[in-house]
């Protein structure tokens, strides 16, 4: 089976190869740097960073570019309303984006473009579309893309566009707006006063002003592209469905009709939203989480990823307290298992066949689930039955030798689910100690069924606890708590701050 995607442009899973052999050009809609990227932002990211690392272990060299929305509507507004430079506004939130990004375990991009310093490129396209007489000036000083003299217009979003008007009163030139306002779209904003005072304006023939949002996004995908790979044509655009259109439907229109090429881009793909109680997570409704939050509760980043893969990237997923906590304890088994398999001797010995077998199982299934339209949830499915396999090889004795440990970095390198890995100390007996950060190793989610094994479990939890409240992981220490309760022990705080364990109805 070979790499089948959803491409939105047929609307239709169909097989993946990219214009030059070995190569695919990767264009990702990155963030509007006006304040900080919420964890629905993310969620798109990070189906993003799951279609890149899976076509690199595919053998792919990828070339991938994000840009940084740093001029328009939004940028403008928050910067006047600081009463600051539109680069003053900005930049905090950009470098706050790329920790995030780091922090989420997403891989770099190989361009990270700023829209203020490609305005070059985006004159020159603004020319040539003039040049060609799909663009006009209009009576404001600022210039539209006439979308009558463009007959594929609407194709991605699947729009009818035989009854739309041209005309003055027919033009918008908001950077973003609703999914009836199919008009003529503004592809240079003449300067007004704000974006003076922020420093938003450059000179062109055409005028002095600034590009709108859906020229920028071109420019630098055709200026990049060509100095990369001499093409004008991308493999993979990618962003939220939210970008459907208008944002995705213009780039179409303006850099076709620039390159006269059939295609921008030959896959688009889209990531579903991120919702609260069923609403889209969203600045506009008050209902955002940030990354930053979620590193200040203490959240493994391992757990958020492995909370997005849960779900296919197509489809609409709600964001609860619940499936946070289910996420970090499927991240947890999986880190209980790596640090164990990191225990055990990985030479010396002949490779148990049964563990080949299950490597190579493993690997079938897991190629299979991401070549079928990146299925997430069926590849983390099949990497838990790999562990399954695992821990019961080693309760059995038997080697998990290179084929085996190669299969489990596959599956680390591709999803990154797994929490992160801690330095541990070990006593000379061999007993397990403490991490690097003194708290003591965690023992698996679930306790051995003996009774005697059980207590000394829910001991080994109730310390991790301790240790967690000191660092005031408030979360993580409720979430044991109530992770003992399940298991029939209540934990009781005394007031002279020792622990009290007691076992449920015995």
């Amino acid at each position: 089976m070979t790499l089948r995607l959803f491409n939105t442009l047929t609307r239709s899973v169909d097989r993946f190869e990219p214009l030059q052999p070995g190569r695919v050009s990767l264009y990702t809609c990155g963030p509007t740097v006006y304040n900080y990227a919420h964890i629905g932002n993310f969620r798109t990211f990070l189906f993003e960073d799951l279609l890149r690392r899976w076509l690199e272990a595919s053998g792919y060299e990828v070339y991938h570019i994000m840009n940084l929305t740093d001029v328009d509507d939004r940028t403008i507004a928050a910067a006047a309303q600081r009463g600051v430079t539109l680069k003053q506004q900005v930049e905090p939130f950009a470098r706050a984006f790329f920790e995030d990004r780091d922090y989420l375990r997403i891989r770099p991009a190989h361009a990270y473009p700023r829209a203020t310093e490609f305005i070059g490129p985006m004159i020159r396209l603004t020319e040539g579309l003039l040049a060609k007489g799909v663009a006009y000036k209009g009576e404001d000083g600022s210039v539209y893309f006439a979308i009558s003299r463009f007959p594929a217009y609407g194709r991605l979003s699947r729009l009818d566009t035989r009854e739309l008007k041209a005309g003055a009163s027919e033009r918008v030139s908001a950077d973003e707006y609703a999914k009836e306002d199919a008009r003529d779209f503004v592809l240079w904003k003449a300067a007004k006063p704000e974006d003076e005072a922020v420093g938003a304006a450059w000179d062109a023939p055409f005028g002095r002003g600034r590009p709108g949002w859906h020229l920028e996004c071109s420019a630098m995908a055709l200026e990049l592209l060509a100095r990369k790979w001499g093409t004008d044509v991308l493999d993979i655009h990618a962003g939220g469905v939210d970008l459907i259109f208008p944002h995705h439907e213009d780039e179409i229109a303006q850099s076709c009709a620039y390159t006269g090429k059939p295609e921008f881009a030959r896959f688009w793909l889209h990531g579903e939203f991120l919702n609260v109680g069923g609403t889209k997570m969203s600045k506009r409704y008050g209902n955002i989480l940030t990354a930053r939050d979620l590193r200040e509760q203490g959240v493994d980043p391992g757990a958020v990823r492995y909370l997005m893969y849960s779900a296919h990237y197509r489809q609409k997923f709600d964001w609860t307290d619940e499936a946070l906590a289910a996420a970090r304890e499927g991240s947890a088994r999986l880190g209980t298992f790596r640090d164990r398999l990191d225990r055990t001797e990985a030479d010396g010995g002949a490779e148990s066949p049964e563990s080949v077998e299950a490597a190579e199982r493993f690997r079938g299934e897991f190629t299979r689930a991401l070549d079928d339209d990146l299925n997430a949830p069926q590849a983390l499915a099949a990497l838990f039955e790999l562990v399954r396999e695992g821990n019961r090889l080693l309760d059995e004795g038997r080697r998990l030798g290179p084929t085996f440990r190669s299969a489990w970095r596959l599956a680390d390198e591709v999803l990154a689910v797994a929490p992160e890995a801690r330095t541990i100390s070990v006593r000379a007996d061999g007993a397990l100690v403490a991490d690097e950060d003194g708290i003591p190793v965690r023992p698996p989610e679930v306790p051995p069924p003996d009774a005697e094994g059980a207590e000394r479990w829910a001991r080994r939890w109730v310390e991790v606890r301790l240790a967690e409240k000191r660092r005031r992981n408030y979360r993580e220490a409720d979430r044991i708590r109530d992770l003992l309760r399940s298991h029939g022990f209540e934990v009781r705080d005394v007031k002279d701050g020792s622990v009290e364990i007691v076992r449920v109805g015995g």
